[in-house]
């Protein structure tokens, strides 16, 4: 399952990142259980996200932007 997840990831990541609004992606936990993870600094963004990738949920949490340190 590792593997799938890490590959799930890696399409969810190359499918989002760049659009308008998506500030990030993240393998995480949602009640327990791996989910893939979407942050956006801009709720439109929401909109055009899919809703599982590889099988696991994405779930969309709503950031700022994120900037390099």
């Amino acid at each position: 399952m590792a593997d799938d997840l890490k590959e799930a990831y890696r399409r969810l990541t190359a499918e989002v990142m760049g659009r308008k609004g998506v500030s990030g992606t993240a393998i995480g936990r949602d009640g327990g259980r791996p989910c893939l993870k979407v942050y956006v600094s801009d709720p439109a963004a929401e909109r055009t996200v899919p809703k599982k990738m590889g099988g696991y949920p994405v779930v969309v949490e709503r950031t700022g932007a994120f900037k390099r340190l």
